[in-house]
């Protein structure tokens, strides 16, 4: 192992590197955007998850919203988002989304949503009257749906399909070694089974991410690819996996800017339509080149 490598591996908590600092958002877009936000008390993952991209993508016309509430039946080792019994499923959601989305003007919105593993529908039905309301109100703005895996079962996934979104995207994380650990209730085969049946019906764009920095080897990483190309996923985004409290998983690694533009080059000699790689590369990140 190389000394430069070396240096990158945690023993335990450590200050980030300068490649993931970020600078507070600014920009007259961005302000419009934030004082919209408070007034209303609108609810945008992109605020309450402080996501470092925040000011470039309000300022672009972009923004996340999360669907279903914000208590999830699943306990993934990564994700910040509490773990528990959710409450009611809220049946004017998709009107106040929507209703947000206008008032904000967003050119493009990203839908995401907790997993609903204690709905015999998992969500899907919410998710699908929450594209229509955002199309009734919003006819020009363009959709990417984010969606949990529903546990493979394809009643639920043809739901999204027929509501038609520009882009369905659902995250496979990790390589398949770490998932039992990364994602305690998903399966890796299962999540590429979901990008694979969208391709199948139909859905024009498809999208995948990974979170690098948990462990993984970079021929995992490479083999990630590889399998989420065969499967026709159109997209990918690579990212650095932060640590979202002591609870989670620990940051094994933080990668270098030249290892995340290796994978971009590989990516896209793959055949991925568009790569988005580096250390602050979320999933929504640069999400309105996608739909193209």
């Amino acid at each position: 192992m190389n000394t430069e490598t070396a240096s990158n591996i945690l023993p335990e908590r450590q200050p980030k590197p300068k490649w993931l600092r970020v600078k507070l958002p600014t920009g007259k877009k961005y302000t419009e955007l934030r004082g919209l936000v408070d007034k209303y008390k609108l609810n945008t993952i992109c605020a309450s998850g402080s996501c470092p991209n925040m000011g470039e993508c309000w300022g672009e016309g972009t923004a996340t919203f999360m669907i279903l509430g914000n208590v999830c039946t699943r306990s993934c080792g990564f994700c910040g988002v509490k773990t528990g019994r959710p409450e009611d499923v809220d049946w004017d959601e998709p009107e106040k989304v929507a209703r947000s989305i206008k008032i904000m003007g967003i050119k493009h919105a990203v839908l995401t949503s907790v997993d609903r593993d204690d709905l015999k529908d998992m969500g899907s039905i919410m998710w699908a009257e929450t594209v229509d309301a955002v199309r009734r109100m919003n006819p020009q703005t363009t959709l990417e749906t984010l969606i949990p895996d529903f546990q493979g079962v394809e009643m639920h996934i043809d739901r999204i399909i027929d509501v038609a979104p520009e882009v369905v995207s659902h995250n496979i994380e990790t390589v398949k070694r770490l998932t039992r650990e990364v994602r305690i209730q998903a399966k890796y085969e299962r999540s590429l089974g979901v990008l694979k049946y969208l391709k199948q019906q139909g859905q024009r764009r498809t999208k995948s991410g990974i979170m690098l920095g948990l462990g993984e080897e970079r021929e995992e990483v490479i083999q990630t690819l590889h399998d989420l190309r065969d499967n026709d996923v159109d997209v990918v985004t690579i990212g650095q996996y932060l640590q979202p409290s002591k609870k989670h998983l620990p940051v094994k690694r933080f990668i270098l800017p030249d290892e995340f533009k290796e994978y971009e080059e590989i990516g896209l000699k793959l055949g991925f339509r568009h790569v988005e790689s580096s250390a602050l590369v979320r999933s929504s990140y640069k999400a309105q080149k996608h739909i193209n």
